[in-house]
């Protein structure tokens, strides 16, 4: 995501496509035949919706209140940089300052509406069928836990990156210190999203960045990270195609989610309806701020 982003209205007044229109994307017509060979049977979820958001990235972030020790009995503050000797740790944050989501210091920067997104959602959910993952909690261990399994919905708010040329380097990315200031692994990449048990799961929603992109193989569609919750279980993902703004992102959330949990819709006509929504508002008319995102898999 984009927590900077503002872009201008676009002039063109002609109405989208969706505004009479579903739109559904498929990675391939024979991933809709084995989605629904799957369900065929499936047991449904006991609980609504859980929700992994505003992740902690460096121990700059203010969350960070505790001094630890680093290498070398080195005193870590939440002011000092984070050290960074791990060969794969590099390797990732140089894939994510490559598709901007690190800036040039190799920072990643935290999403703020991440959280107003995240409680939003969760406010329309009674507490015994939510599950909230926040701050350090929103964990690479907590995105992998079975647990998750159990929730009709899944969501992340987070950063997404996307490397073309290799697949496997693509992911989210989700809390990358503890309470201590002390690097983990917070990296959820590709190979281990199809990994994931996820056999109630109807919807999986990645609310990040270029979460929709992939590496495109013939006869085969994109392989990406789509693809990767698909073969865990999702039969629907909802996924971005490019940079997107922070903000507007956390109002277009809201209104797919009550349009979803309070009307009753689909969640193919629940996301028409919140980006409809958002283009007839003068603030988030110009496509860029609604239209990255779409659904993916099973429409019905």
């Amino acid at each position: 995501k984009d927590a900077k982003a503002n872009r201008q209205p676009a002039t063109d007044h002609r109405p989208p496509l969706i505004a009479d229109h579903e739109i559904i994307n498929l990675p391939s017509a024979s991933t809709l035949a084995v989605l629904r060979k799957e369900m065929i049977g499936r047991q449904p979820a006991t609980k609504v919706a859980a929700v992994i958001a505003d992740p902690v990235f460096d121990n700059k972030d203010e969350r960070v209140k505790t001094v630890a020790i680093g290498p070398g009995n080195k005193v870590l503050t939440a002011t000092s940089p984070l050290p960074t000797t791990d060969t794969s740790r590099i390797l990732l944050l140089k894939t994510a300052k490559a598709t901007g989501v690190a800036n040039t210091e190799s920072r990643i920067p935290r999403l703020p509406n991440t959280r107003r997104e995240a409680e939003a959602i969760l406010a329309l959910v009674s507490p015994t069928g939510s599950h909230a993952a926040f701050d350090f909690a929103a964990s690479r261990n907590a995105a992998m836990s079975e647990e998750l399994g159990s929730y009709r919905i899944i969501h992340f708010a987070t950063h997404g990156f996307l490397n073309s040329s290799n697949p496997a380097l693509s992911g989210l990315v989700l809390s990358l210190v503890d309470e201590k200031g002390t690097a983990q692994n917070g990296f959820l990449l590709a190979p281990e999203i199809y990994q994931l048990k996820l056999s109630a799961t109807e919807l999986v929603v990645l609310s990040a960045c270029q979460t929709g992109l992939g590496q495109e193989v013939r006869g085969e569609g994109v392989i990406g990270l789509t693809r990767g919750f698909m073969y865990a279980g999702a039969p629907r993902v909802v996924v971005s195609l490019w940079s997107v703004s922070d903000q507007a992102t956390a109002d277009l959330m809201k209104l797919f989610y009550e349009a979803m949990l309070r009307q009753g819709l689909r969640p193919a006509a629940a996301l028409r309806a919140a980006q409809v929504a958002l283009w007839k508002q003068q603030k988030w008319h110009a496509p860029y701020y609604w239209a990255a995102f779409g659904l993916q898999g099973e429409w019905r």
